[in-house]
């Protein structure tokens, strides 16, 4: 697989890596399986998909159990990255940034995902009581310590909350300018989709201006752009998609058109190629320091979206994809 540079540690990994968060978290727990899930790992590393991306509120806890039963037999092969800064609650997730809580959980994630050193340390959301630099600090004490070799960002604030007149990752690079005067920033998780493009409006150029990674987190649209839902199909009550203002019958009927236009230009591409390949390639297209992240907890899905390196999007196959129509959601 095509290998991507990120940070300025020049961390290389895998164009399109795998998120870990579907096998234990947020989505149908009917359908998770622990076995299953970790020969999807296995499938991702051997395909060459490196990043393993979790976190140590997925589960919570669970995740990174699950990644390091794999990372105790293939920790060479792998480029592991996990987050820090939220805690799960009966009902509901709240933010810490407290140093000492850090460097702790840090200790903790280490022990879970049988490693001595986490390949890219992410801050989750930034704790609204603690100075962000404050954590930020603590988190670059572990890279002095050789416990973590890179430091991540991920972006903060839901659609819905923007204010009048701001751009939707305006408080995010505000964020990220704090606390590169800290440690460098080596890369920055956020969501990018053909049908969420939002951080092709400044956030992505932020990074790209300072050689900063880009993680595309959901890049699929939360399995939508695979033209593998059928609208009307219902979710289990724990899958956020059951709460997401896209996933209605009436809302995912009414977005048929962009998976159709990626249906067309996958047919331009050959049998094997599929929308959401279409999707993942558009992504990689974006800048050469992206790495789109999808999410997956089987092997045939972590085999299809490793294939997406391999497409190659012409000029008129990304000028078809953006005069798509955009997203309609329960907002709109």
């Amino acid at each position: 697989m095509e290998r991507r540079t990120i940070g300025a540690a020049a961390l290389t990994v895998g164009a399109v890596g795998l998120g870990c968060m579907p096998m234990s978290w947020a989505y149908s727990s009917s359908r998770q399986r622990g076995e299953e899930s970790v020969r999807a790992v296995h499938r991702a590393l051997d395909l060459g998909s490196t990043l393993l991306d979790t976190a140590d509120m997925y589960g919570p806890f669970t995740n990174e159990l699950l990644v390091g039963r794999v990372l105790k037999e293939r920790r060479q092969d792998a480029f592991v990255s996990t987050k820090v800064g939220l805690l799960v609650g009966e009902q509901h997730i709240v933010a810490n940034g407290r140093p000492g809580y850090v460097k702790r959980a840090c200790d903790a994630s280490l022990r879970r995902l049988q490693t001595d050193v986490i390949d890219l340390y992410q801050l989750h959301r930034a704790d609204p009581e603690i100075p962000v630099e404050e954590t930020w600090g603590a988190m670059a004490e572990l890279v002095r310590a050789g416990k973590v070799r890179a430091l991540g960002l991920c972006a903060m604030g839901a659609r819905g909350g923007r204010r009048f007149g701001t751009r939707l990752h305006d408080a995010t690079i505000r964020q990220l300018q704090r606390v590169q005067q800290v440690f460098p920033v080596s890369a920055v998780q956020a969501e990018l989709s053909v049908w969420s493009p939002e951080a092709l409006e400044a956030l992505l150029p932020w990074c790209e201006a300072r050689g900063i990674g880009f993680l595309a987190g959901m890049p699929l649209g939360n399995g939508f752009l695979s033209g593998t839902l059928t609208p009307g199909q219902g979710f289990e009550p724990d899958d956020v998609r059951a709460r997401h203002p896209r996933f209605t019958a009436e809302m995912m009927a009414a977005n048929q058109p962009i998976v159709a236009g990626l249906r067309r230009v996958a047919a331009r591409h050959g049998d094997g190629v599929t929308p959401a390949q279409v999707a993942l390639a558009w992504v990689l297209a974006q800048g050469r320091h992206v790495v789109a992240l999808p999410g997956t907890k089987q092997e045939r899905w972590v085999t299809e979206n490793a294939g997406a390196a391999g497409v190659r999007l012409t000029t008129d196959d990304l000028a078809e994809v953006a005069e798509l129509p955009g997203a309609r959601g329960s907002w709109d």
